[in-house]
């Protein structure tokens, strides 16, 4: 939470192999989509795009939990990892839903866009994990970009600085007169680490 902006922003992973640039270009093609139908609507792109999120930890963890029992053999801290990050992004998304209700169009999409990722990426991981965590990182370099694009928009005036709900106050121990700020800060810095965490994770594999 107190890195600064720029260490924040700029940190990018260069691609050293072709599964690496296919992970890029895959994350970059989802980039479009997103910022086409979102259009800076920061909000409501947080509470649709968590929900996404949320899944590849959960995934992973489950594959790592299952490939351990198989091999009878420690997992080295990867599972507790994994599962910590999907409970880390569904947090963000009970936070940002109470600061953008999704529209029903936003929901439909929610649920589409869950199934297909959820099978999509449980079908990458078992072909290869770490293709997976590679793009996992590069989404979370999104993030990182998206969530600093959110803060100033908000220092800017083009957001309303409103009161941090209270689940953020209480998840990431904020003063009770944190604002909006607060929580993108918190949450960018979320994003951050699980960024740097699947770049590891990929360069071990």
């Amino acid at each position: 939470m107190n890195k600064s902006t720029a260490e924040i922003q700029h940190r990018h992973h260069s691609p050293q192999s072709f599964s690496d640039r296919l992970a890029l270009f895959t994350v970059r093609f989802m980039r479009f989509f997103a910022d086409t139908f979102f259009a800076g609507r920061y909000g409501h792109r947080a509470v649709v795009l968590e929900t996404v999120a949320a899944v590849p930890g959960m995934v992973a963890g489950n594959i790592q939990h299952l490939r351990s029992l198989r091999r009878m053999k420690d997992d080295d801290g990867w599972i507790h990892t994994l599962l910590a990050e999907a409970e880390n992004e569904r947090m963000h998304l009970l936070t940002f839903i109470q600061i953008a209700q999704p529209t029903l169009l936003e929901r439909i999409i929610i649920v589409i866009a869950q199934g297909v990722f959820y099978n999509g990426f449980f079908l990458l991981y078992l072909l290869s994990s770490k293709t997976a965590h590679r793009i996992v990182g590069y989404l979370e370099e999104e993030a990182v970009y998206s969530y600093t694009e959110y803060l100033e928009g908000v220092d800017n005036g083009k957001y309303e600085n409103i009161a941090a709900p209270q689940i953020a106050i209480d998840y990431w121990q904020l003063p009770q007169d944190a604002r909006l700020r607060d929580v993108i800060i918190a949450v960018r810095a979320d994003e951050a680490k699980h960024r740097d965490v699947n770049h590891e994770f990929s360069d071990q594999l």
